[in-house]
């Protein structure tokens, strides 16, 4: 699949490419990308045939956004072509408590805020960055509602919010007449794979096009860390990826990938991302990239096919813990199907089954 085989953002009509340029680094000179760097990057992106740039009005305090302003506004043409998505929920003015979050006020002036960066008078996706325990929901889904009939934003997506209240906010939506919500942006990779709990399921049922973050882990996934590295990696690789970095679950995980990578010539990176982008409901993955390198290196991996066989094995190494109810539900479904074949799959029957018609009271 190249860059340009567009797909469509969950019940939406709005055509994404499937990977998702993530500009978090852009303007982060000591690990990030330089501003040279981050425009040879969107340019390379561009150039391939790439249309979805996703960023957040906290990206290095702002200047993510500039940076993605500064280079576009040189072609209008090319913003038109584009879809810019940005974020709210963070503060940028320490002491103001309306500043951030998502109240219809903090959200006005966030908007104003992040066109003013990005030097553009609209925004394709505009996303809730996170929860915002203090604000009703409804609150929030009407003010952008009011954004999108504005013409300020195009459509409306959700980040890191609990499944609950992601449930409430599209059924609100729905049964008030509001914009919809057309995405949803999770941690989901080979080493987090709780999000199959809840949010797949849901995300599908809603309509949602779930669009991973921190596909590879913070870099985890790269196939630069092997076992003999467990303890002793870098600190600089951020507290999201410190935990993986001590379980030994980690390295089973990037074993089994390092396998599946020497059978197709290829790297360890592409099998993460090939992997996720074959999971349910998943979209657009957003990958990040330092160098064009890098950015190269990973739009490879939509060309890569896994076999079933693979998939499976990669299933199996990364198998996650799911919280209540999952498990359970597994089990529930054979009391209700048991002794059948449903959808190609199989369901024995529990102990509690009768074992004859004589045995039924």
């Amino acid at each position: 699949m190249p860059i340009d085989d567009y797909v469509t953002l969950g019940h939406s009509g709005l055509r994404v490419s499937p990977f998702c340029l993530g500009a978090m680094t852009f303007g982060q000179d000591d690990w990030g990308s330089s501003v040279a760097d981050s425009q040879r990057i969107m340019d390379a992106y561009i150039d391939r045939g790439g249309n979805f740039i996703d960023t957040a009005n906290l990206y290095t305090r702002g200047r993510s956004e500039k940076i993605i302003g500064e280079h576009l506004g040189h072609g209008p043409r090319k913003r038109q072509r584009l879809v810019l998505a940005t974020k709210f929920f963070g503060s940028l003015f320490p002491g103001d408590p309306n500043a951030g979050g998502t109240s219809r006020k903090a959200i006005h002036a966030q908007l104003d805020e992040s066109l003013r960066r990005l030097e553009t008078d609209y925004v394709d996706l505009y996303w809730m960055h996170a929860w915002d325990k203090f604000t009703p929901i409804d609150e929030t889904m009407r003010t952008l509602d009011d954004l999108v009939r504005a013409g300020k934003i195009r459509y409306i997506g959700f980040s890191d919010t609990p499944a609950w209240k992601v449930a409430e906010a599209q059924v609100t939506a729905q049964l008030r007449g509001l914009s919809p919500l057309v995405a949803l942006q999770i941690e989901y990779s080979l080493l987090e794979r709780t999000v199959e709990g809840e949010f797949l399921a849901m995300a599908d049922e809603l309509g949602l096009g779930v669009m991973p973050w921190s596909p590879l882990k913070n870099g985890v996934l790269t196939g630069k860390y092997a076992r003999r590295d467990k303890g002793n990696h870098a600190p600089d690789r951020g507290a999201f990826a410190l935990p993986a970095l001590s379980d030994d679950r980690t390295f089973d995980v990037i074993e089994c990938a390092e396998r599946i990578a020497s059978e197709l010539d290829a790297t360890v990176a592409q099998v993460a991302l090939a992997w996720l982008c074959g999971r349910r409901a998943v979209a657009s993955p957003v990958v990040g990239a330092r160098t064009i390198g890098q950015l190269e290196q990973n739009l490879k991996a939509l060309d890569l096919r896994l076999t079933d066989l693979q998939r499976q094995q990669l299933d199996e190494a990364s198998k996650p813990q799911l919280a209540f109810p999952a498990a359970f539900l597994e089990f529930v479904g054979r009391v209700a199907y048991g002794g059948t074949t449903i959808r190609g799959v199989s369901y024995p029957a529990t102990p509690y089954a009768p074992k004859s018609d004589a045995d039924r009271y």
